[in-house]
């Protein structure tokens, strides 16, 4: 007896393959059923340390979720950071290290989790990029730059004896440079636009958030400039003193006569 299948009934019957199918593993998923978890992290320590990181990546996920409380899991959710950072996977290599931190919040090593997450971020901001001056990395979005800044922050913050503090703190410095730049950039923009009272609180901005910034001084010749543009010639005059006492060598003076750049109005002596 032949069976005839309606139109319908054909739909549901592929529906139902295609989900069966897709709730199948792939052939190296499934090759790691039954192993067990220390068979699994003895391979991805080995993969580690000859580099192999997607074998590694492989083997300590599988260990994430076969044996979420097993011996090995923690020590496996730390190894996976680096595993993703070293893939270039930042983006994981951050999600993983949040993870970590939020499940394991007094673990003795959890400072490296802060550490991790603020380097990924870190090189997701493109930074070697600048230093080979191909690009400006303050003229960008700063999403990853502020993401970095805020982790390795609270790094320090929370763990000052850590042994990565003093590397956080070093990349910290960079870090406060490239975001006073930025703002700098912005006020640069409201000048060029004529939009100077905008200009003067991004500068003022700058040196009360950055203070210790090479940018500082730009922003004191920022404020020196829309003060100009906003026809207050007395406090242009007294930020051009505070600039002159800071920077005599700034590259907007001659001598102690400071010449706008963007805005029509005549130069300013102290």
């Amino acid at each position: 007896m032949r069976v005839i299948t309606s139109p319908a009934r054909l739909a549901v019957l592929m529906l139902a393959g295609t989900l069966l199918a897709g709730c199948a593993g792939t052939p190296e998923e499934e090759e790691l059923d039954g192993v067990a978890e220390r068979q699994l992290y003895e391979e991805g320590r080995e993969a580690l340390e000859e580099s192999s990181y997607t074998t590694a990546i492989n083997r300590l996920e599988a260990i994430d979720t076969r044996y979420p409380f097993g011996e090995h899991a923690e020590q496996a959710q730390l190894e996976l950071i680096y595993a993703y950072h070293q893939t270039d996977d930042w983006e994981s290599a951050r999600a993983a290290a949040s993870r970590f931190i939020r499940l394991h919040p007094d673990h003795p090593q959890v400072d490296y989790a802060y550490y991790m997450r603020g380097l990924a971020a870190w090189q997701a901001g493109r930074f070697s990029l600048e230093r080979l001056r191909v690009i400006d990395i303050s003229k960008r979005d700063l999403g990853a730059t502020r993401d970095a800044y805020a982790d390795f922050s609270e790094l320090i913050q929370r763990y000052p004896s850590s042994q990565y503090a003093p590397d956080a703190k070093q990349r910290i410095v960079y870090l406060r440079n490239v975001l006073a730049r930025h703002e700098l950039h912005v006020a640069d923009f409201y000048l060029r636009k004529g939009a100077y009272l905008a200009a003067v609180e991004r500068g003022r901005w700058v040196l009360e958030n950055y203070p210790q910034t090479q940018a500082s001084r730009d922003a004191l010749a920022t404020m020196v400039e829309g003060y100009l543009g906003l026809g207050m010639r007395d406090r242009a005059g007294e930020t051009l003193q505070v600039l002159i006492d800071n920077a005599p060598n700034h590259d907007r003076l001659r001598g102690r006569t400071f010449r706008p750049q963007h805005v029509k109005a005549e130069s300013l002596s102290a």
